[in-house]
Parts: structure tokens; C-alpha cells; sequence
């Protein structure tokens, strides 16, 4: 059986252990404990096969930037998380995440993530940012960034409600499957 390794990255207490808790258990977890690392398997079935999707949950906090990378190598696709009613996690994305995956694995494709967005209708969640003159991130917002940074796709999701949850790992799955585009040549051409 193949098995796609699969591993999620993002700022700390954006939803990345939440995500892969509700996914594998149908449960969403009551209380925030920080991740150090993680793993969880799932056998999923596509077009008629099995196959083991390894999910590799890992630390978001700064003090783990030297350890965080160890969980890299091998990996078939990284789901890059930010929280949509966070807007300094989106700005990590481009700032950090990206930069750090793209650094340890030129070539392994990524997805980008807005979780909790539960939260973007949540009265007492857009007062709070209004005071900081900020609004949540939208659905363009997110798929502009991930053209920018040449993500796979720009997918959505709600732990706790479990909209778009199911998606974002089909879509990871999809993305690891995928065979790489070739890379274009420029010819040079004289006349």
C-alpha cells in the first residue's frame, strides 16, 4: 500500500492540530495544548485503491524552528496553514512558511489553508479584530496569495464544523499524486 506523507505547517494556534484531529477522529478537541510533533495515519481509498495518508502535525511556535524541519524530508505534499481571522498568520505564510518548505523541499508541492473559518461571521471575533482596524481574511484574499506563491490550490476549512475538511485532504492527496509539471524551456531562437 502506498503511503503519502503528508505534513502541516502554519503559526502556532491557527488550527493545524484541531484540522488533523477532526479529520482523523471526527471529534473536535476542547482544549489548546501546543504541538511539539505529532503523527497520525488514515487509510483512504482512491480510484479504487488504498492508501495510507501520514499526517505529520508539527510545532508552529519559534522556539521549534531548529526541530521543526527534521519532520521535512520525504514529504509528498505540506499543507500550509493560516487562520483567516489572523491576519498575522497570513502574513506568515508569505514571510515564513513558504520560504522555510520551499528551503528544505524545492520541489514538494503545497497547499494553502485558511482554517477556523467558523470564525469569519463570529460577532465577538470581527469586534476584536476591528480594534486592531483589521478584518478577516477572504476566500480571494487566500487564492490570490496561493497564485502568488504558486501553491497547488487555495482550499477553506472549519475543524469544528467540519466544512471543507474532508477537501483540504482529498486535495492534499490529489496534489501528491499529481505527477510534477515539466518545467518549460525558453528556446533561443536568432533570426
Amino acid at each position: 500500500m502506498q503511503t503519502i506523507k503528508c505534513v502541516v505547517v502554519g503559526d502556532g494556534a491557527v488550527g493545524k492540530t484541531c484540522l488533523l484531529i477532526s479529520y482523523t477522529t471526527n471529534k473536535f478537541p476542547s482544549e489548546y495544548v501546543p504541538t511539539v510533533f505529532d503523527n497520525y495515519a488514515v487509510t483512504v481509498m482512491i480510484g479504487g485503491e488504498p492508501y495510507t495518508l501520514g499526517l505529520f502535525d508539527t510545532a508552529g511556535q519559534e522556539d521549534y524552528d531548529r526541530l521543526r524541519p527534521l519532520s521535512y524530508p520525504q514529504t509528498d505534499v505540506f499543507l500550509v496553514c493560516f487562520s483567516v481571522v489572523s491576519p498575522s498568520s497570513f502574513e506568515n505564510v508569505k514571510e515564513k512558511w513558504v520560504p522555510e518548505i520551499t528551503h528544505h523541499c524545492q520541489k514538494t508541492p503545497f497547499l494553502l489553508v485558511g482554517t477556523q473559518i467558523d470564525l469569519r461571521d463570529d460577532a465577538a471575533t470581527i469586534e476584536k479584530l476591528a480594534k486592531n482596524k483589521q478584518k478577516p481574511i477572504t476566500f480571494e484574499q487566500g487564492e490570490k496569495l496561493a497564485k502568488e506563491l504558486k501553491a497547488v490550490k487555495y482550499v477553506e476549512c472549519s475543524a469544528l464544523t467540519q466544512k471543507g475538511l474532508k477537501n483540504v485532504f482529498d486535495e492534499a492527496i490529489l496534489a501528491a499524486l499529481e505527477p510534477p509539471e515539466p518545467v518549460k524551456r525558453r528556446k533561443c531562437i536568432i533570426l
